[in-house]
């Protein structure tokens, strides 16, 4: 959803943006399955991350996806981001929603080199074997 450079979301509209794009990009059964098993205490996670990792994160901010960055470019910080912090299962879960955005599986590589180059190699093999579990499950590498 494109706003006016002007527009401020109300949090209804940063909600709605968030599940739109969350189902998009992780996919509807992955999502909803995570909100309808959230409990009391894991529903205000749900919240937050609907609202302001997808729906402001990765909404724009309140300016729109576009000029600023694409959901393509978004996952591929993403998953240097997630080398860094060692964060495997996030990793995984968005390695899958990186191709979704058309990253290849040769970018993936080439961004977890660079990754590794920075983040190093203990983090690099972390995130290559859990990128290469990722691939597997979606049928883009050899099992």
């Amino acid at each position: 959803m494109t706003m006016p450079k002007n527009h401020v979301e109300t949090m209804d509209e940063l909600h709605q943006t968030g599940m739109n794009l969350r189902r998009q990009v992780l996919g509807a059964d992955y999502v909803d399955s995570s909100v309808a098993n959230a409990n009391d205490f894991m529903a205000a996670f749900q919240d937050i991350t609907t609202k302001f990792c997808w729906g402001y994160g990765w909404g724009g901010g309140g300016l729109g996806e576009s000029p600023n960055l694409d959901r393509k470019t978004r996952s591929m910080l993403n998953l240097a981001m997630l080398t860094a912090l060692n964060r495997g299962p996030e990793l995984k879960l968005h390695v899958k929603g990186a191709v979704n955005n058309g990253v290849s599986v040769d970018e993936i590589k080439a961004i977890l080199l660079q990754a590794t180059v920075y983040c190093g190699i203990p983090a690099g093999l972390d995130a290559f074997k859990t990128a290469n579990e990722a691939l597997k499950e979606l049928g883009k590498v050899p099992k």
